[in-house]
């Protein structure tokens, strides 16, 4: 594995989640080479010298691949490839990897497919620098003389149009579904946070559920929606949805997009965040970067700092300057918090209730 420092910070904990990427994606982690730079090095991302540093560490361990804990692009994938004499996986591939051992559902596989095929658009001419690259045909094989990088292109384009149009139909029944809540007016409440903050558990902790829950990340691809009665609010709807990450790809994204719509047209968002974290405040801007970037912006938003008995912390609700809830410090493993956590579930959904009356009384007004 390799990670370089660009002079940003948290560099210790990018190696680390390097780490934890590569043992969630089956790899055996043998050695990790850091190193230094200004900036990228135009042709292999790392410069020679290094390049050949980590040659002698892979020959050494006989490493099937190499991983960049970093974003190549094709040409320096090829050519450190060519230098490596083995695979060389960037962090969109280890994440693309992962994504497609997890995917369960079908809509999660479809999800994963486009990604990765996606992905794959840009990086096919080095498939093919082994074969010969001209091929004549008649019909549905292409014209005499068609390259066979053109006849892949062809095909992963008419691919991703059948993926894309099974999405939307999926997101539309998403949507019919949503509509229906809405009309009984049934409080809708997204679990969202980095990965393996412990989404998951808090969920079955909340619904009672039994959704699949790891210590490892993205243990949860598919959105899982369950019904729950709170005394103090009737009944809600609670869904667990897919972790973020540092840096998650924007293919990864724009591929979730009819799974993280969930989220978009939530009316609460509980951000679960990993109070035992060094770097939790780091992980709090990332997800709000990715929340930003699908526009879930508007609905209202409780930090819910989990695992304190793991940090130290004490089951707590703390308000904000005008009396709302901002966050609530809880443990899915033991119980800890929970309760609170529900009655601020339940001062949402009568804070929602109260502002559609208003809405309805300043309707008949006018």
């Amino acid at each position: 594995m390799v990670c370089l420092d660009f002079g940003g910070a948290g560099f210790e904990a990018a190696a680390q989640e390097l780490a934890r990427l590569a043992e969630s994606a089956g790899l055996i982690r043998h050695s990790l080479v850091k190193g230094k730079r200004d900036r990228p090095d135009p042709k292999l991302f790392a410069g020679s010298g290094k390049v050949e540093e980590i040659g002698r560490a892979a020959s050494a361990l006989n490493a099937a691949c190499v991983v960049f804990n970093h974003d190549l692009s094709p040409a320096q994938e090829r050519n450190l490839e060519r230098a490596l004499e083995r695979r060389v996986l960037d962090r969109t591939s280890l994440i693309l990897e992962i994504f497609a051992q997890r995917a369960q559902t079908s809509e999660g596989k479809l999800q994963v497919e486009l990604a990765s095929l996606e992905h794959l658009a840009t990086r096919l001419v080095r498939g093919w620098t082994h074969l010969e690259r001209q091929r004549g045909g008649l019909g549905k094989t292409g014209g005499p003389g068609e390259k066979q990088i053109e006849l892949d292109r062809r095909m992963i384009a008419q691919r991703t149009r059948v993926l894309r149009r099974k999405l939307e139909q999926l997101r539309l029944r998403r949507e019919v579904q949503r509509r229906g809540r809405a009309r009984r007016e049934v409080l809708s409440v997204s679990l969202v946070g980095y990965t393996n903050a412990g989404k998951s558990s808090l969920f079955n902790a909340l619904t009672h559920a039994k959704a699949s829950a790891a210590d490892q990340l993205f243990a949860t691809l598919d959105t899982t929606t369950r019904r729950v009665y709170l005394a103090q609010a009737g009944t809600v709807v609670v869904s667990d949805t897919v972790g973020f990450i540092h840096d998650l790809p924007h293919t990864l994204v724009a591929a979730f997009r009819a799974t993280l719509e969930e989220t978009v047209h939530a009316d609460l968002l509980l951000h679960v965040v990993d109070s035992a974290a060094a770097g939790r405040e780091q992980q709090i801007e990332d997800v709000n970067k990715v929340l930003a970037e699908i526009g879930a912006v508007g609905a209202p938003q409780i930090l819910v700092w989990n695992k304190i008995d793991l940090s130290g912390l004490a089951p707590m609700v703390d308000r904000d300057e005008y009396g709302k809830i901002c966050r609530v410090c809880v443990s899915a493993r033991t119980g800890a918090g929970l309760d609170a956590l529900r009655s601020a579930i339940a001062e949402a959904a009568r804070a929602r209730s109260q502002a559609r009356e208003a809405a309805a009384v300043e309707t008949l007004s006018l």
